[in-house]
Parts: structure tokens; C-alpha cells; sequence
């Protein structure tokens, strides 16, 4: 019984490393062609009707570091890069999502960017929206909701722009 299990674990193991060793596969779930070596991440404008000032630097930013952190890609400010990453914000709105008695007791901020990507090997382009909700109170100012959402805005979306880049999403 116990050599049996230590053979499904040998195998297990050399099915993993052999896996790894492909280098299109890795266990962050980051799915890369391994002739892709560049990426150019230009910076993502914020073109919404309501411009919060923050939002687009600090997107640009965080997904500059998660490529960089979670990639093996060279960054690169050359128009011959392989993924060349381009976006906007094209919505930043305020609705309100409930109502208790005659009052808003929940508001809810909707983020959207539109992404496009350039895949200059395959001389491809893909483009795709992602759109986040984020409820908050509805006693808060929007300035107040902003200063506590935004870092989870930031996060949230770039993860969801760098899953569905790298992990096909």
C-alpha cells in the first residue's frame, strides 16, 4: 500500500516539474507563448465623463508592477514590443443601488476600462472592457467613498485587466 502511494507521488512530482519545464505553464496560472520576451505599457487615460485625478496614474502604475512582479516579460517603451498593453477609463459613475424608506442607503461606484492589446508576433489585437462595482455607504460624499475605495478599485481592476491578459480570462 505504501509503495503505491509513493509511486502516485513520484508521478505526481514528475508530472509538476515537467509542466513547469514548459515554460507556457506556470502554477501563478500565467499563460505566456514563449516567444513573447517585450511588453510596452502605455499609460492608461482617463477619458470618463468624471475624472478622478488618482485613478489613472495609479492603474498605470499597479499593472506596470504586476507584469513586472508576475512576468517574466522585459519592459520596454519600443513600438516593436511584443504585447503592447493601451487603455482608458471610459466610465466613473455614481448610482444609487438601494433605497430605505426615502433615502439612499447604498451608493455604488462603476469603474470601467476599455483595454486594448497589440500582440505584434501574431500581429493581433484584442480588445476587451472590464467594469467593477464598488457599494458604499450612502451617507459617505463621493470624495470620502474615494478615498477609501480607491485602493481597492486600483487592485481589483488591475487584477481583473492582468487575468484576462495572461491568464485568458
Amino acid at each position: 500500500m505504501q509503495i503505491q502511494r509513493y509511486k502516485k507521488m513520484w508521478w505526481l512530482c514528475s508530472l509538476l516539474m515537467i509542466l513547469s519545464a514548459c515554460k507556457i505553464y506556470s502554477f501563478k496560472d500565467v499563460s505566456i507563448p514563449p516567444d513573447v520576451k517585450t511588453i510596452k505599457i502605455g499609460f492608461i487615460e482617463n477619458r470618463a465623463r468624471y475624472i478622478n485625478p488618482q485613478l489613472s496614474p495609479k492603474l498605470t502604475d499597479k499593472l506596470q508592477q504586476k507584469i513586472a512582479n508576475q512576468t517574466k516579460l522585459t519592459r520596454t517603451n519600443n513600438d516593436d514590443a511584443h504585447y503592447q498593453i493601451n487603455g482608458y477609463v471610459s466610465d466613473y459613475s455614481v448610482s444609487t443601488t438601494s433605497i430605505t424608506s426615502t433615502q439612499a442607503a447604498t451608493n455604488r461606484l462603476s469603474v470601467s476600462v476599455h483595454i486594448v492589446l497589440r500582440k505584434t508576433l501574431e500581429n493581433k489585437t484584442e480588445e476587451f472592457d472590464i467594469t467593477r462595482n464598488f457599494d458604499f455607504a450612502a451617507s459617505l460624499s463621493l470624495q470620502q467613498a474615494e478615498a477609501q475605495l480607491l485602493e481597492e478599485v486600483v487592485r481589483n481592476t488591475t487584477d481583473e485587466i492582468f487575468n484576462r491578459i495572461f491568464s485568458n480570462w
